[in-house]
């Protein structure tokens, strides 16, 4: 097999024409050099070298820094999406304290409001925590209490919270009761318009947010806004708690007598906090006698209290003056 003739001549090979060649650019080498260091003519020459191997090394050095750049991306994604879960999260947990707050301070106020009625009142009050509804169209208008015949409730006991008249309870079990709502159709309040002081009967139709007023007479002043109170017939509610707001008035079905419907002033369908009265604010039967019996302390003549009364004796006979002599 030939071997190939190589045919390239070497730069600086062996000889005198060579190492002639070798000296010839050495000493253009050390010319160019010394003539850049003292004028710098060779920098604009450099300068648009560079701006024809910028592209070349750019080029290059693409991969590599895709490489990277992808790199920091999937890093920051991922710890952009940490992050965001993480907000998220403290979002959430945030949203559910602030809740709590706004509950707890809602909850503060309904106590507050209560409190200031069982000051206001002047009466004997149980405060009563609701525990259960039982709301409907077609069933009674009740809501259960946790307290119960061993706390002291009785049937029949009025129950209010802090805007007005709630219902009465109607049994009682040993740790808990069932209050019936003035809203429940079988339920009936004697109430008065306090503007006109007349007298009427509020009872429920089965629904929260309203009372009938039924046969009123056709003169009677009565007035969208006129307020209702309890009149205190009956002996079963104190008198002057509200009732609630007549909000229309007009004829019933027969057009013999006018018709009202009310708003109830109380929260029947928000309170989770009620209270329940444990006597009457105008007790029923005689006044109780009066303990001391005698004359008044001003005919005696001084300031010591009067003596007890003594049991009455006949008078004893006394002397005649007449027979008896001068001093």
């Amino acid at each position: 097999m030939a071997i190939p003739a190589n045919n390239t001549a070497p730069l600086f090979g062996e000889g005198a024409s060579s190492t002639l060649r070798l000296v010839v650019y050495l000493v253009i080498a050390i010319a160019l050099m010394i003539a850049d260091r003292r004028g710098d003519w060779l920098e604009h020459l450099r300068a648009a070298a560079s701006i024809v191997a910028e592209p070349i090394w750019r080029l290059a050095a693409a991969p590599s820094e895709l490489a990277r750049d992808a790199r920091v991306a999937l890093a920051d994604r991922h710890a952009l999406s940490e992050q965001n879960a993480e907000l998220s999260r403290q979002l959430l947990l945030a949203q559910t304290r602030l809740r709590r707050v706004e509950a707890v301070q809602e909850q503060n106020q309904r106590l507050q409001e209560l409190l200031s009625v069982q000051k206001t009142l002047g009466l004997s009050v149980q405060l009563a925590r609701v525990i259960d509804v039982d709301f409907g169209p077609y069933k009674r208008q009740t809501i259960m209490l946790d307290l119960g015949s061993d706390n002291g409730a009785k049937v029949g006991q009025p129950v209010i919270d802090a805007r007005g008249l709630v219902g009465q309870i109607v049994e009682v079990r040993p740790h808990s009761c069932t209050v019936l709502l003035i809203s429940d159709k079988s339920h009936a309040v004697p109430v008065r318009i306090e503007r006109t002081g007349m007298r009427t009967i509020a009872r429920g139709n089965g629904t929260l947010d309203t009372l009938e007023l039924p046969n009123i007479p056709t003169s009677a002043d009565v007035k969208p806004g006129d307020k209702l109170l309890t009149s205190g017939l009956g002996g079963r509610f104190p008198a002057d708690f509200p009732v609630g707001v007549i909000r229309s008035v007009g004829n019933d079905a027969t057009g013999m007598f006018a018709a009202a419907k009310a708003t109830p002033d109380a929260a029947l369908d928000r309170s989770a906090e009620v209270l329940v009265l444990h006597e009457l604010a105008n007790p029923v039967g005689p006044p109780a006698p009066a303990e001391n019996v005698g004359p008044p302390v001003s005919l005696k003549g001084s300031d010591e209290p009067a003596p007890p009364a003594q049991p009455t004796s006949p008078p004893a006979t006394q002397p005649d003056p007449t027979n008896q002599g001068e001093p």
